[in-house]
Order: C-alpha cells, then sequence, then structure tokens
C-alpha cells in the first residue's frame, strides 16, 4: 500500500487539529489562507487515507480517582494464544492499552487502578486468570514526563 501524500497544508491541518480536534474548520481555513470547503475535503481525504483514524476526549484518569498507573509486561504459555488473551484483558476496564512486544514478555499493557490494593486484585483475580498467561511483571509509573503523538514534521 503508498503511502498518501500530505503536502504543508495537511500537515498545518493536522498540527492544528492535533492541538485541538474541536477547532473550526473556518478557523484552520483562516490559518492555513484556504477555503473552509478545502479544508473539508483534506480533512475527507486524511481521514479517508487512514492518518486520521478519529477523534477523542481525553481525561484525566487522576481526576477520577485512578491513581495507580502500571505497565505490565505479560508472558503467554503459548504464542497462538495471544488473540483469545488479548480479547480477555479487553474485558478488563483497568486495562487501556495492550501491545504485542518483543523480548521477555509477549504482551505489554497498561492499566488505571485506585491504588495499589485495586492494582493487586486487577491482577490476581483478573489477568493471571486468562488461561495462558503464565507470568506477568508490573512496573509502577510514578510519573508522566509527557504524552504526545508522532510530530507531522518528522
Amino acid at each position: 500500500m503508498t503511502r498518501p501524500e500530505v503536502d504543508q497544508i495537511d500537515q498545518t491541518i493536522l498540527r492544528l487539529l492535533m492541538k485541538n480536534a474541536r477547532m473550526p474548520y473556518l478557523e484552520i481555513a483562516r490559518e492555513c489562507g484556504i477555503s473552509g470547503a478545502a479544508i473539508h475535503q483534506r480533512v475527507k481525504k486524511l481521514t479517508d487515507s487512514g492518518i486520521i483514524r478519529g477523534t477523542r476526549l481525553i481525561v484525566d484518569p487522576k481526576a477520577l480517582g485512578f491513581d495507580v498507573c502500571a505497565l505490565i509486561g505479560i508472558q503467554l504459555r503459548e504464542v497462538a494464544l495471544h488473540g483469545t488473551a488479548i480479547e480477555a484483558l479487553r474485558e478488563i476496564p483497568e486495562v487501556v492499552e495492550c501491545r504485542f512486544i518483543t523480548g521477555k514478555y509477549n504482551i505489554l499493557s497498561k492499566v488505571f487502578c485506585r491504588d495499589n490494593e485495586h492494582l493487586m486484585r486487577t491482577i490476581f483475580e483478573r489477568i493471571l486468570t486468562i488461561p495462558g498467561i503464565t507470568t506477568t511483571e508490573t512496573f509502577i509509573s510514578l510519573s508522566e514526563a509527557f504524552s504526545r503523538q508522532v510530530s507531522v514534521d518528522i
């Protein structure tokens, strides 16, 4: 599959929308020096090509009382069990991210819990009961230094 062409105007549109996904198209048009209709067409092109995968509201977990963030390395008995393990992890609300990785573990998941006791219950009563999961290693995040999306300027 070929990568879609992304010109300077597309990069500006992406940069503005990544900063504020709710920015009105007419305001983006003024920033880019083109019409609102052209912005609509370009955003549609970026969406249809898969560059823009959607927009979402970002909620601060701490503001909702989820004070513990942890990364959990998960080892599977057999790699063939990854599909069923992922589906079972998807059913655990505390698991907010899941990635296939290389190295000692097969899966790296990110979880948010209210406190350490909640984290312990999530690991022992939910994650470790999933068929095929043999080992976990938990890394508690002390703070998030930064989080960002890929830069359109790279």
